[in-house]
């Protein structure tokens, strides 16, 4: 007489196809995902009833309170600003420019920098308020 074996089956799950799934979702969503980083400058921006939410691909010129400007981060200077704004319109797809600035910035300076803006060639231009949040 013979000892019949039952042959155990495999219980096992393969789990291989869902970790490649959870990665293709996670680079998708790594990739389509945009990221909004201001500049690490201390402002207190102004506020406004009216305000909207702005466009992420607008170029985004900070002036502090010591009436410092910044393009993309770096310093510029007042008589840069007009030529830097152009060079970037020109490689861009949109003409919005926004101008996040501190409430206690002389209006005087603030004109001047909406100003080299506009002169740059861009057709929209606004300033950053407490309620923007893009």
């Amino acid at each position: 007489m013979r000892y019949l074996r039952k042959k155990t089956a495999f219980s096992g799950i393969d789990i291989s196809p869902l970790i490649d799934m959870v990665f293709i979702l996670l680079i998708f969503f790594m990739v389509s995902t945009t990221f909004v980083r201001d500049l690490k400058v201390e402002i207190e921006r102004p506020g406004a009833a009216s305000a909207t939410r702005a466009s992420t691909k607008a170029i985004r010129v900070h002036l502090d309170r010591g009436g410092s400007i910044y393009l993309d981060g770096v310093s510029v200077k007042p008589w840069m600003l007009q030529s830097r704004v152009r060079d970037l319109l020109k490689g861009g797809s949109s003409a919005t420019v926004l101008v996040i600035t501190d409430r206690f910035v002389a209006a005087e300076k603030l004109v001047d920098v909406v100003d080299q803006c506009r002169l740059a060639g861009a057709t929209d231009v606004g300033v950053a308020t407490e309620k923007e949040a893009g």
